[in-house]
């Protein structure tokens, strides 16, 4: 007995967690796996849930954003409306189309100018916001590839904080102009 009591500690450890940690060699924990994958699992939902998160607009942001979308579905109804009118009434859509022909050639160019300034600049800003959203994706690439690094390590991603791009990177132009407006 006194021989099988010295071997024991020598083939196991002294203590009590060293045959579940030779056993580990072997066979992976499943309780640790498991904690692991749920990590991963929680780091994953964390990053896109930072990827995906939207600005909170204000009431008056949403009241012009509502305005805004009217225009298009408008023009589009109205000469629907037209073109059934003329269909259903052809007396009164004539009527109607006489007054057009009496309206004088700089309204129409005014006309022309406002729908072109209106749809111009929206498609500017819808274009521009578009850009901002791609270099806001082109700025996350480095974390992507750290994460892509570390799942293949096996190691757990780190989560991007979205305020730690902001503040890495300052705008030095801007830093520049509040440096000369405070002198």
């Amino acid at each position: 007995m006194g021989v099988i009591q010295s071997l024991l500690p020598i083939l196991f450890g002294s203590q009590g967690n060293m045959l579940r940690e030779t056993a580990e060699v072997f066979r992976e924990n499943a309780g640790a796996a498991a904690d692991r994958s749920q990590e991963v699992q929680l780091a994953a939902l964390a990053q896109m849930a930072a990827e995906f998160a939207q600005p909170k607009l204000g009431l008056f942001d949403r009241v012009i954003d509502g305005l805004n979308r009217l225009p298009r579905p408008l023009l589009a109804l109205g000469t629907l409306g037209l073109l059934s009118s003329a269909m259903v009434d052809p007396i009164w859509f004539a009527a109607r189309m006489q007054g057009i022909a009496l309206v004088p050639e700089p309204l129409w160019w005014l006309l022309g100018v406002i729908v072109t300034f209106y749809f111009g600049a929206r498609h500017q800003a819808k274009g521009q916001a578009f850009q901002q959203n791609l270099a806001e994706t082109l700025a996350r690439v480095p974390q992507v590839l750290s994460n892509l690094d570390a799942l293949e390590s096996g190691s757990a991603p780190q989560p991007e904080d979205p305020t730690q791009a902001a503040q890495a990177e300052p705008n030095a132009a801007l830093a520049r102009w509040r440096a000369t407006q405070h002198k």
